[in-house]
Formats: C-alpha cells, structure tokens, sequence
C-alpha cells in the first residue's frame, strides 16, 4: 500500500480513518466493510497507472463514485484489503457542443451539476433522481440508472453515446464519441453501462442532450386503484402524445410517512384516498403551438368522466409542485422513521402491474397478516419500489427473520409475469443469490465469460453481480 500511496502523491490517497470513513458504507447502512488505502486520482492517466500497479500486484479494487448505490455494489467487503478507487476529483467538463446536442463530461461530475452544465448551453439533460445532489455522471452510467423521466428518455444507457474506459489490466479504451450512427461491429460501452464496475472503470463519457422544455405542467390525482392507474396511463398517453414525462403512483401509507415524519409536507387533497398519480407533461415547444395547461385540465376533465380519476389538483406555484414530488422523492427516508423495511426494486410489463400488485400484496400478506405495504414508483415504465414497513405490533427481529421468505414469493411473482428483479438499483453483492436463481444457464455463462475475458484475475468490484 506504501507504494500505491507514493504513486498516488499527497493528494492522490489517503489512509487517514477520518477520511476513509465515509466512504466504507452504503447509504442503507447494510454494507460497511473496511479498506486501507482511497485512491483520489485526478487524471485518466492516474487512474490507469492505478489500476495497472494493482493488476500487477493483484490488488482487488472497488470504483466509487457518489457513493449512493443501494444493493452493496459499492463498498469494500470486511478483509482489509481491496482498496477503493474514488472518481470524485474526475470531474471536469472534457467538451460541450450544442450543435451536437451532447457534451462530454468525467465521471466524478454530480448529476445535478450535469443538469447546470447542458442549461448553460440552452440544452437539457433528462436523467433525474432524488439522489442527484450526490450520485456522480461515472455511477448513473456504471448502474444504468432510471429515473423519473423514463417515459420521454429512456434509462442511462440510452443516453450515452461513447464512454472512455480504464479496463482492469491498466489498459485505456477511448470509445468517446458523440455519433448517434456508427455500425463498425461491437457496441462495446453497452459491456460497461450497467455493469457496476466490474469490467473496467468509466471515467469520461458522451451524453446525448435535448432542446430545453419551455413549459412543464404538473397534476396529482386520486384514483381507485393500480387498476385504475393503467387506464389512465393509457388515456394520457393518446392525450399528451410524447410530452408526458412523469407517471408515479404514490399509496395513502406513503402520503402518511411524508405527513408524519418529513418536516413541511402537506397533504395535496382535502379527502383521504388509497392511491395517487403524480403526473407532469414537459415540451420544448411553445404555448401557441401547444398549451400544456390546456392538455392538462382536459385530461383531467376526461379521466373524471370516464371515473379514472376521483379527486385532483393542478398546483398554482413552483411551491406546490415542489410539494408534489417531495411527497414523491422522501418516502424511502420517511420510510425509515417506521422500523425495519423489505425493499424490492421490481419491474413487470406495464400491462401487468395490477396483477402483480394484487397477487403481490395477499402473497406477502399471508407471510405477515400485519405488514405495512408502502409500493410506489414509475408505474408508468412498469418499475415499482415494491417495499413494506414492520408492523406495529412486531419488532424488528421477528419482523426481518421474514426477509428471504418474502423476497421469495415476490420475485417468484415478478419472474412468472415476465419482469426484473432489479429494474434500476442492480444487482451488486445483495441481489447474487436471486440473479442466479433466476438468470438461465446460458445467461449466467455468457456472463462469466464476458467477466473472466476482460477481468481474468477478477480485480474488478469482485463478488458483485457474478460470480
């Protein structure tokens, strides 16, 4: 480790606890493990004499970036010896062209800083998450991230056009482009999108931007059930066409969390009811070409006809949608003022969604009659945080001794209706077990061979998504 610190220069690394300290554990706290040494380089060339000296030495390596991952992909394991490689001062802006619509930034960038980078050349880039103060371009990229904006955009990977790499023996790949054609073999950064690390380290990429949004309008309504949900999905999508941007289903439990455990939430309706969308419609065009106010009351005049909608509310200010979706974006931390959660980060066919719900809920329920059931997501991509609170009159052990049973019946659902059991958070050291429960064979192999070919002494993030 002296000599990989007196590669690294003074400001290069640090085996300083203090410093090292935030950087061992996943915001969940369910992963804490323990390091010597954080690298900090600062230059691609950095990086890959880095990862160079550790493939020569076999040192095992864990790339980080915001450090926001959920499902143990990002921090070290218990031994003492795999180093984190931390992206956070790569984090310069290589190129901006607006005519291109993209711009070419490091991986240490911060999402929300991406979003200021494409304002000031009048572009706007659409990945958005409640992580975005914190989660780094590098992660978004290294997870395949979704979102919110899915419906209009498409996840992470369809909005990267070229990535730089540094692969795990040291070697760099320059596939940094901004084409939106190029059909010259391989699409190789497809390899590293969504591979959490474990094929090399992202450390610069192409992202495509898009003409800013000149209005954006935003409802939140009550419904009677996921049901009921599809069926307005459907009519707002013949309504809005491509501008519906935003389609989340939020249950009454989760309104309570916020009301209960969020300072300054407020409640959107006067009546309680059991489920909600929140909704918004965005378009780069103008209001003379078409008027996102007027499409909204008509959607919602149409959805109360047809008895889609029960209640609603269009908000006035910047206040009151801002409103909206902190009700949206704060129940997983209101979520933990409420004991033990069973989180599950599912996607099933749109079309399937009531099903699942149905058959999901009575199937969990019969585990533990008491639980607290609080599934909320994107609805409108099929992507549900399918998650559950302790009971109130159960503790938490008890309650937790219940974790596989119920992520069982749950992913058995998931998979029987043809979905994912990791629509965007991935598969990191916690979700193994499941992926090769329910991956083939045949997948599981084109997997290891991928990893073994490109990282064959298994330096790379080791012991997350294959092993």
């Amino acid at each position: 480790m002296q000599a990989l610190k007196k590669l690294a220069g003074a400001k290069g690394a640090s085996d300083d606890q203090n410093v090292i300290q935030p950087h061992l554990a996943e915001p969940r706290n369910k992963f804490i493990g323990k390091t010597p040494l954080v690298l900090f380089p600062n230059t691609l060339e950095m990086v890959s004499k880095f990862v160079t000296y550790c493939y020569d030495n076999d040192i095992k390596i864990i790339p980080q970036s915001g450090n926001t991952g959920l499902v143990g992909g990002n921090s070290p394991d218990g031994s003492d010896t795999q180093i984190i490689l931390s992206m956070k001062r790569m984090d310069r802006v290589r190129e901006k062209d607006a005519l291109n619509h993209t711009m070419t930034l490091e991986s240490g960038v911060i999402l929300a800083d991406a979003h200021t980078i494409a304002e000031k050349i009048n572009c706007h880039f659409p990945m958005h998450l409640a992580s975005e103060g914190s989660a780094m371009i590098g992660g978004n990229i290294s997870s395949n991230s979704g979102g919110i904006n899915v419906l209009q955009y498409g996840v992470m990977r369809d909005l990267v056009l070229g990535l730089e790499v540094v692969l795990p023996n040291g070697t760099i790949w320059n596939g940094l482009t901004g084409l939106r054609k190029d059909n010259t073999g391989y699409d190789l950064k497809q390899l590293f999108i969504g591979a959490e690390g474990t094929l090399g380290i992202i450390t610069a990429a192409t992202l495509k931007l898009f003409p800013r949004h000149k209005q954006k309008n935003t409802a939140f309504v009550a419904i009677r059930n996921p049901e009921a949900a599809i069926n307005l999905l459907s009519m707002v999508r013949e309504i809005s066409g491509d501008s519906l941007i935003a389609f989340e289903i939020i249950p009454r439990l989760g309104i309570e969390f916020n009301l209960k455990n969020m300072p300054g939430c407020q409640d959107p309706l006067m009546t309680d009811y059991d489920w909600y969308i929140l909704m918004e419609c965005a378009t780069s065009l103008d209001s003379d070409l078409l008027n996102l106010e007027v499409m909204m009351n008509k959607i919602l005049k149409n959805a109360m006809e047809r008895g889609l909608v029960l209640d609603g509310v269009i908000p006035k200010n910047i206040d009151e949608i801002r409103n909206l979706w902190n009700l949206r974006e704060n129940i997983s931390e209101a979520q933990k003022f409420e004991g033990a959660s069973i989180k599950h980060d599912i996607s099933v066919p749109v079309s399937k969604i009531p099903e699942f719900v149905r058959r999901g809920l009575a199937a969990v329920k019969e585990i533990v009659p008491n639980i607290r059931p609080v599934p909320f997501g994107h609805i409108g991509d099929g992507n549900l945080h399918f998650n559950f609170s302790q009971p109130l009159d159960m503790d938490k052990q008890e309650f937790l001794s219940n974790y596989s049973k119920i992520n069982k019946i749950v992913y058995d659902i998931v998979v029987e209706l043809g979905g994912s059991i990791s629509a965007e958070h991935g598969i990191g050291s916690l979700k193994l077990e499941e992926l090769e429960r329910y991956k083939s064979i045949t997948e599981l192999g084109l997997m290891r061979d991928i990893k073994y070919t490109l990282d064959c002494k298994n330096i790379m993030n080791p012991g997350r998504v294959i092993r």
